[in-house]
């Protein structure tokens, strides 16, 4: 031993200078044998006064407590060397201390000794309590969260995702590339509307926020907030389309004017170059084929101007319906001269297919063979722009038993049509010059007579024109 090595006397006061509590116990009686200072003052006893108290004496009176098992534990280190527990002791004025506690085996000279290390953990415990319930409270918010929140490193790719945003874009969020959620767009970099959707899911319109984070070293990089809005667009975007389908009632109103006011004047020249024509025709009589022809078309092109003004004059004043009992295959057939010339006049190929059994109807011809006109034209003009070898239009008619009804389908080879039913508001037009009118109007006068009207993709291209009318029979007579 050196000069400056501690003698056995200072070994006592470094461990009263400890500020763990420290009791030596005998190996085999478990006894006190001795307990530095911070053992005194904490359980407030000296040591001649610990040395004889027992388990039950110096520790909280509970079960996990006894003094079986207090011996268990300094047996244990006895056995193995140390051993740890938790442990609560009780002090000279009652006070229950929580003690955080570590018997280590000592071999002393002349025999063998266990010395329990102990700490106040009392407060740690609180500590950890209260984080405990801060923690569970926070996850219990941020499950319930209806605002999604990811954090996204450098790479774009999710660092962290709360339980609320798993539940909007799905449990594979974690870790992936967001790229991959945002709907083929950018990601996002500052505030607005964004669609983002789990791969092969439908999107959704989410109202998002963008923010840098830097939390201690192990969470950093671009905080995205988001809440779901889809139920906001559509809202919006149904409030835009009542907006313009309201315009669209103002110009129709101005029109029903307008055709009233040309229906009114039209019919007397009509009257008039009927009269002459008739008059011209008994003049020539029939020595001249050709002219007798073409007087005859003049006079079914006026006779046809003068029922469509007058049916314009009883729908649009909304008369009563001068409905009758028709075959559909008739009307087709009374609008296929016009149909045929149109199609002749662009070059486009035409076609027929009609159900030979007939098709009866309650309808106004002369609306109902508007449709079909306003369907058919659409149809060529569409064809007319394509090559000759695109295909041709097609007119068909069938008998769907499910209503039952009569259906009528216009297939061109031209344009897919649009993704959605704007085709029929009123405000679109794939023309160049087209106001869209055409098609509402033919809405109108469908859903009007109970029928429905609509527009689907035709196979590999091209689309389908198509309306149904309620199958009408015969009142069989009394």
């Amino acid at each position: 031993m050196t000069d400056h090595a501690p003698v056995p006397e200072d070994f006592r006061e470094l461990m009263d200078a400890l500020k763990h509590c420290v009791l030596v116990h005998d190996a085999r009686t478990f006894d006190i044998l001795w307990a530095n200072r911070a053992a005194c003052d904490l359980l407030g006893w000296s040591v001649d006064e610990l040395r004889p108290l027992k388990a039950p004496d110096m520790s909280k009176n509970a079960r996990q407590y006894t003094r079986e098992l207090g011996h268990h534990w300094l047996g244990r280190a006895v056995a193995h060397g140390t051993s740890a527990t938790e442990w609560c002791y009780r002090s000279r004025t009652g006070e229950e201390i929580l003690t955080e506690a570590i018997a280590v085996r000592v071999e002393l000279t002349g025999r063998t000794a266990v010395m329990a290390q102990f700490r106040d953990i009392a407060e740690e415990k609180a500590v950890r309590r209260d984080l405990f319930r801060t923690e569970h409270r926070l996850h219990t918010f941020l499950s319930n969260l209806a605002e999604g929140i990811v954090v996204l490193d450098d790479t774009d790719r999710v660092v962290f995702a709360s339980e609320s945003a798993l539940r909007h874009l799905g449990k594979g969020l974690d870790g992936a590339d967001f790229v991959a959620y945002c709907c083929g767009e950018p990601v996002p970099v500052q505030e607005g509307r964004y669609r983002f959707a789990a791969p092969g899911a439908e999107p959704h319109w989410y109202a998002t926020t963008c923010q840098r984070i830097e939390i201690e070293s192990d969470l950093h990089g671009r905080m995205l907030l988001f809440h779901d809005v889809t139920d906001r667009v559509h809202a919006e975007e149904r409030h835009r389309r009542d907006t313009q389908h309201l315009d669209h009632l103002a110009r129709y109103n101005a029109m029903g004017d307008m055709a009233m006011a040309i229906a009114h004047e039209v019919s007397q020249p009509l009257a008039a170059a009927y009269n002459f024509v008739e008059g011209t025709r008994g003049l020539l009589g029939t020595e001249d084929a050709s002219v007798a022809w073409g007087l005859d078309n003049a006079v079914r092109q006026i006779e046809r101007a003068r029922r469509i003004l007058g049916s314009l004059r009883h729908y649009v004043g909304r008369l009563e319906q001068s409905e009758q009992l028709t075959d559909l295959n008739g009307i087709v057939r009374d609008c296929a001269y016009f149909i045929e010339l149109r199609a002749q006049e662009h070059g486009v190929a035409l076609t027929f297919d009609l159900t030979p059994e007939p098709l009866p109807v309650r309808c106004e011809n002369v609306l109902i063979g508007q449709v079909v006109m306003n369907l058919a034209f659409n149809a060529i003009d569409e064809m007319a722009h394509m090559p000759r070898s695109a295909g041709a239009v097609e007119i068909t008619t069938r008998l769907d038993r499910r209503g039952p009804a009569a259906v009528l389908d216009v297939r061109d080879q031209g344009h897919r049509p649009a993704p959605d039913d704007r085709v029929f508001d009123g405000v679109f037009s794939s023309k160049e010059n087209g106001s869209g009118i055409g098609l509402a109007l033919s809405h109108r006068i469908i859903t009007r007579h109970s029928g429905r009207i609509g527009v689907r993709p035709n196979g590999p291209r091209g689309a389908v024109f198509g309306f149904s009318l309620p199958l009408s029979r015969p009142t069989p007579p009394p």
